[in-house]
């Protein structure tokens, strides 16, 4: 990453990954001598690989509004110094900064008996610093460092705080006095922190900013700096339809962003086989063509004759039109057809060949319980997949996660990574897996239990408690429903349980929910963007999983935090745990690299007998 286009060396570097999940456009980032926002993808450069997968690229469109989009690799940095610089650019940000000096306030001989003492530090401007220095009453220069504190707000626009008008109110707005923050305690106490102006002595608790539904930072300008000085757009409320409200931002917290990503796994079909050959040389030769007979004249040149033998000019002419008309294949969910494929073979799911894609096999049961057996429909084995993960923008303050199918609504409140997409990052992972189906007798009979219905509304009444409490409109939040939270709860504990055998970290053990109409199941598998995500582990572990879901079933009976996570309940106010029953850091909460929703939507109450005994549990009296 570079923080201009300039043959300079970059001001730092942060892997590809990293620019999916935390670092992408729109997002801050602290490097050692100042702040900077990460720019829109109008501000990147250089080659970039692009990353085929149809049925991902189809949902982007769909979700971002245009004909068609492509996928590609965030740009690598070249590293030949003589080269033409490649990479992200970047922008300074905030551009108000605090000088690093050592004074109290009051003054000691200022100070009544027994009045508290603040740390103050200049609050300064970029435009008053000389060379990126302040210069303090000794005409000596101090080092200065970005201001801790942004306004932003739910839409994804990010601006500085106007500290004069701030500090200020309503009156002697004109003044233009020095100011300072003083900053008393540990300085993380937002009641502790005040802005002060030299001039007229005027002073401001920095916590005004921070009441519930206040409006001291004014409406947002709609200030979007990461895609340039002149992408402002208007800046609306979704819930009111009114100007939104700027929020104060500390730009290291957790909540000042979160990247919007889909991922889908890439799964063989009929048609596979040409949309690779074509893959190979449809920018530089195919994608002009108008006619067969283009094809037919293109395959005269050496590289395209070679990419394209052993395919009629025809068939190649059919993926060139179903690709320029923006067509899609594929119109169902994205989980949807994954499980239909993950269920439809009596056996082998694609190739067994060292670069494919996908390839999985279907395990015997005959070593299976009865009662578990009774349960338990399929287990996959999957010795190869590719996930492929786009992002589509981002938030900030919350987090707009994919829904339950895997699908992020249409459309869906985030932040634009560039002001008109026709591309956007994605990264590609390899790796191995293993699926447990589960089947849907067995989950309805399950539904039908009056104990399961009860748990259940106490679940969707600490959702409602949840979505009000957000201000999120009923149509634009579901409750996942129990068949989800029961695979999700138990997906946990199995993530638990096969990484202490299998050889990856439980962080690196990444879950995918499947709750449709088209099956249930759960599919735990790893990748990474080389070949360590298949090392056969999570294989191995498929062979024996009835041994790992019977020590997942004993670690969810009894939590560390029993009998108080047992007794939780979802709708309880006092807690502000509502999207949690019987769930915490001692049982189910894992790496949320590895959960789907972040940790929430879980009950282990839904998969086992606790101490609490509510009679909710699917595994009843299971045994293996």
């Amino acid at each position: 990453m570079s923080k201009s286009n300039k043959k300079r060396p970059p001001s730092g570097e942060i892997r590809q990954s990293q620019i999916l999940s935390t670092f992408g456009p729109g997002a801050m980032v602290d490097l050692p001598d100042h702040s900077i926002l990460i720019g829109g993808l109008n501000h990147w450069h250089g080659d970039k690989k692009r990353i085929y997968e149809d049925r991902l690229a189809n949902r982007v469109a769909d979700i971002l509004g245009v004909k068609d989009i492509a996928l590609y690799a965030p740009p690598v940095d070249e590293q030949d110094p003589k080269a033409s610089r490649t990479g992200i650019t970047a922008f300074a940000f905030p551009t108000w900064f605090v000088a690093q000096v050592e004074e109290t306030w009051p003054k000691t001989n200022e100070k009544a008996l027994n009045a508290k003492v603040y740390r103050t530090r200049p609050l300064l401007p970029w435009g008053s610093l000389v060379q990126g220095k302040y210069l303090n009453a000794e005409r000596k220069k101090v080092s200065v460092v970005p201001v801790r504190f942004v306004q932003a707000c739910v839409n994804g626009h990010i601006s500085d705080i106007n500290w004069y008008r701030f500090v200020h109110e309503k009156s002697q707005t004109s003044c233009r006095g020095l100011l300072w923050l003083d900053e008393g305690g540990s300085g993380n106490d937002f009641a502790d922190i005040y802005v002060r102006c030299e001039a007229c002595k005027a002073r401001r608790q920095l916590s005004d900013a921070t009441v519930p539904n206040g409006k001291v930072l004014r409406e947002c300008d709609g200030h979007r700096p990461w895609l340039g000085p002149k992408a402002q757009e208007l800046c609306i409320s979704e819930v009111t339809g009114k100007p939104e409200y700027n929020r104060l931002l500390v730009r290291s917290a957790s909540n000042a962003y979160f990247s919007q990503v889909i991922s889908v796994i890439s799964l063989p079909d009929s048609d596979a086989a040409v949309r690779n050959v074509v893959n190979l040389v449809y920018e530089d030769f195919l994608q002009y063509a108008e006619t067969a007979n283009d094809v037919k004249k293109e395959r005269k040149k050496q590289k395209v004759s070679t990419a394209l033998e052993g395919f009629s000019d025809d068939a190649v002419w059919a993926e060139i039109k179903r690709r320029q008309s923006g067509q899609s294949n594929q119109p169902k969910s994205i989980k949807q057809v994954e499980v239909e494929t993950l269920l439809s073979s009596p056996f082998d799911v694609g190739e067994d060949v060292p670069e494919g894609d996908f390839y999985a096999r279907a395990r015997k049961l005959d070593n299976l319980k009865p009662k578990l057996l009774s349960r338990v429909e399929r287990i996959v084995l999957v010795h190869r997949l590719r996930e492929v993960i786009a992002q589509v923008g981002f938030t900030r303050f919350e987090a707009i996660m994919p829904d339950i199918g895997g699908d992020l609504d249409i459309p869906v409140r985030s932040a634009a990574l560039d002001m008109e997409p026709t591309w956007v990052p994605a990264i590609e992972n390899k790796g191995e897996g293993v699926f447990i189906a589960f089947r849907k007798e067995a989950i309805e009979d399950w539904l039908k239990r009056d104990a399961v219905q009860q748990r259940g509304k106490k679940l969707a009444k600490g959702f409602d408690i949840w979505r009000k409490q957000k201000g999120i409109a009923q149509e634009k939040a579901k409750f996942p429903g129990l068949r989800y939270i029961m695979l999700h709860s138990l997906s946990h504990l199995l993530i638990a349980a096969v990484s202490l055998e299998c050889g990856y970290a439980a962080s690196s053990i990444r879950e995918r929910i499947y709750a449709g109409e088209s099956g249930y199941g759960i599919l735990l598998y790893t990748g990474s963007p080389g070949s360590e995500g298949t090392l056969g582990g999570l294989v191995q572990v498929g062979n024996r999983i009835e041994y790992h879901l019977d020590v997942a079933l004993e670690m969810g009976r009894l939590c560390s935090n029993d009998p108080v996570c047992a007794q939780h309940q979802p709708d309880a106010e006092q807690e502000d745990r509502f999207l949690h029953g019987a769930a915490c850091h001692g049982c189910l909460l894992i790496a949320e690299t590895s959960c789907e929703r972040r940790n929430e939507f879980l009950d282990r109450a839904l998969v086992v007998a606790t101490v609490e005994a509510s009679g909710a549990e699917f595994f009843e009296d299971v045994r293996v």
